[in-house]
């Protein structure tokens, strides 16, 4: 399993490293609704949608979809869209909190469309932005995700070495609190490494640090909120989209709650160049 891992990595980093820096912004819009529709057919099997649910649901993300890529959405929009996203997700951490206390009500299919509405449309709109930002969109884009996957990696080896209070064993057993520490370590390292190379300093670089552990913190979340889901499906993996990854909600469920964090940290601090 490792070795199928390293290896599809090895092959899909370079062509998304590429995909970021090469592709127009529509085309690279294009992109993430191909990914986006791979995520809306999973979630759709996680909640059990009926036809009508699952219907509604992938035509609301598919219109997001279509004014995201003809580059319609208005700046105050998305301002509203994020907005609405964060207050979603410390909605989506109380939920995580009674479900790991058991006082969580069974999820109805029509909660599951509204949740996957606010999973999904608001991170594809903040991707889609981000990578429009004229001074360095695509460079954006490329440190959110090393910032997750350093944060990820940094919990992982830290959970592995030190962990010994759990985070939330009933939603995911695997996660402690130590691996959690480790992984905002690691993001406060990168948020410094990577704001230097966006050329951020002095004052820039004293609020960009924190926004990023903020944006990590959301991830965490966002991981947890899919964990739920898969728990409540009964399911280890959304799919098989990704040799030895699982699906594509497995791999960009922790993007899902970083990304409108991200975007609306750096809209409130105006674009620093």
């Amino acid at each position: 399993m490792l070795k199928q891992r390293l290896l599809t990595a090895a092959v899909l980093i370079p062509l998304l490293v590429a995909a970021i820096f090469v592709l127009p912004a529509p085309y690279f819009a294009l992109l993430l609704a191909a990914v986006m529709a791979v995520a809306v057919w999973e979630w759709g099997r996680l909640v059990h949608f009926s036809a009508a649910p699952w219907g509604i649901f992938a035509a609301g993300v598919l219109a997001a979809a279509s004014l995201s890529i003809t580059d319609r959405i208005a700046p105050m929009v998305m301002h509203v869209v994020v907005a609405v996203a964060m207050v979603w997700w410390l909605f989506a951490a109380g939920w995580v909190l009674r479900y790991q206390a058991a006082t969580a009500a069974k999820i109805t299919a029509w909660q599951g469309l509204l949740a996957g509405w606010l999973v999904l449309v608001p991170a594809f709109l903040s991707l889609v932005a981000l990578h429009g930002e004229p001074v360095h969109g695509p460079g954006y884009v490329l440190f959110l995700l090393v910032l997750i996957w350093a944060a990820d990696s940094g919990a992982y080896f830290a959970g592995r070495r030190f962990g010994r209070r759990k985070l939330a064993p009933r939603v995911s057993p695997g996660k402690s609190w130590e691996g959690v520490a480790g992984g905002m370590a690691a993001a406060a390292l990168t948020a410094v490494v990577g704001g230097r190379l966006l050329g951020l300093s002095g004052e820039a670089l004293l609020w960009f640090v924190p926004l990023c552990l903020v944006v990590v913190m959301f991830s965490v979340v966002g991981d947890l909120l899919e964990s739920l889901f898969k728990r409540e499906a009964g399911v280890k993996d959304s799919g098989r989209f990704l040799p030895g990854h699982g699906g594509a909600l497995d791999r960009i469920d922790s993007i899902t709650a970083a990304a409108p964090a991200f975007y609306l940290g750096l809209t409130l601090f105006e674009w620093p160049a």
